[in-house]
């Protein structure tokens, strides 16, 4: 069987295609990188499904209706037969007969790119592979070169892509300019301050417990000189007030923000002072997601750089005793929710400011997450930018 034969379309003039074919896989980001992009984004946009990929192609088909661009999906009964590959790949090329396509190889098995290519060799298509690392489209034909993609991807389409939207009416954090001079003394004085914080996070956590902004100190909380100063600190700061024994949040988001978001604070501050050296595209705090049963989880930070996913954990509480496993939960879930979240290649690191332990260390290496504990949070704006560009 001949296939039809089609204009193709040359990269050079930056005329997107009329149809991107995709093969649908794990990677989701493959696909919607070229799909949304000015210089490439296509009318419309043939999905090929093996029978494992259907709740991914729903999660594309999403995001590119969203965006205007019209989709179609064709099954492929046994993405394992070449021949059966080929069937399929016929047919889309005899449906688009004089139409410009580009075939898009980067996701799907190597057998079904095989078969992909093979066709679009025969129906004269183009063909490319995004490489997400380097920012760039690969072309392969109709004859070989680079085109670099305009960086367009947001959080909220890359994680629909994944099948995880964003609910409505995150709070925000406060803003107010005096946590800025509190939060410098806090990270300066990283190991110092380690019990009075402790102290500080479970009054806090008590605090929400009960659902109160009030809560009385007991006579050793109140007798704590070390304690004492560090809520002096937060009062300047406007978070709290103590009168005689009683201590009252100035609201719930400020309760939050003792209770530990200020470590999320200094960190998403010094990503923003990283965005345009990082190529940080967007960016995140308290990021809430929901998969399609309805389960949320909460990132504390996340962001987009060289068109992977970055997510964050910060922990002020103790995590370095064997009578503490919050560090070993933490570590797991981190790299659980960047499994599912944002797929393959996305990176997680936990921020602490407290000391991990060896043992902690080494699984959090296992697992692939970075760690910047205590002291080491005096280098964070390094150690932020070697990771993202390793």
């Amino acid at each position: 069987m001949t296939a039809p034969q089609a204009a193709i379309p040359d990269p050079s003039d930056m005329q997107p295609p009329d149809v991107h074919v995709c093969l649908v896989s794990d990677q989701a980001a493959a696909n919607l990188l070229p799909a949304l992009d000015p210089t490439l984004k296509p009318q419309a946009v043939v999905l090929l499904v093996s029978s494992k990929m259907q709740r991914r192609a729903d999660d594309l088909d999403a995001v590119l209706r969203e965006t205007g661009v019209r989709t179609s999906r064709r099954e492929l009964p046994n993405e394992h037969d070449p021949a059966a590959l080929e069937a399929v790949l016929l047919e889309v090329a005899s449906d688009h007969e004089g139409r410009s396509v580009a075939l898009n190889v980067t996701g799907g098995t190597k057998l079904m790119a095989l078969a992909a290519q093979s066709v679009a060799t025969a129906a004269n298509w183009a063909v490319f592979y995004v490489d997400a690392d380097t920012d760039e489209v690969i072309w392969l034909a109709p004859k070989a070169g680079r085109q670099r993609l305009s960086q367009q991807l947001r959080l909220r389409h890359y994680l629909r892509g994944y099948g995880f939207t964003l609910p409505e009416g995150t709070p925000r954090p406060p803003n107010e300019r005096g946590y800025d001079e509190l939060l410098r003394t806090l990270v300066t004085q990283a190991g110092n301050q380690a019990l009075p914080l402790a102290q500080l996070n479970w009054i806090a956590q008590q605090a929400e417990d009960k659902r109160r902004l009030q809560v009385q100190l007991t006579e050793e909380q109140a007798d704590s000189r070390a304690l004492e100063a560090l809520l002096r600190d937060f009062e300047k700061a406007g978070a709290l007030r103590v009168e005689a024994r009683t201590l009252t949040f100035a609201s719930e988001v400020a309760r939050d923000f003792v209770k530990g978001g200020w470590l999320e604070r200094h960190v998403f501050q010094t990503l923003a002072g990283l965005k345009a050296e990082l190529g940080v595209r967007d960016d995140a705090l308290n990021l809430q997601v929901e998969d399609a049963d309805a389960v949320r989880n909460e990132l504390d930070i996340a962001f987009l750089a060289r068109n992977r996913l970055f997510v964050i954990e910060c922990k002020t509480g103790r995590m370095d005793s064997p009578q503490a496993p919050k560090a070993n939960d933490a570590l797991f879930k981190l790299a659980e929710n960047c499994r599912r979240i944002g797929g393959l290649g996305t990176r997680g690191m936990l921020v602490s400011y407290r000391p991990l332990g060896d043992a902690e260390r080494r699984l959090a290496k296992a697992l692939n997450i970075a760690v910047v504990a205590a002291t080491e949070l005096a280098q964070l704006r390094d150690a932020i930018g070697k990771w993202v560009r390793r």
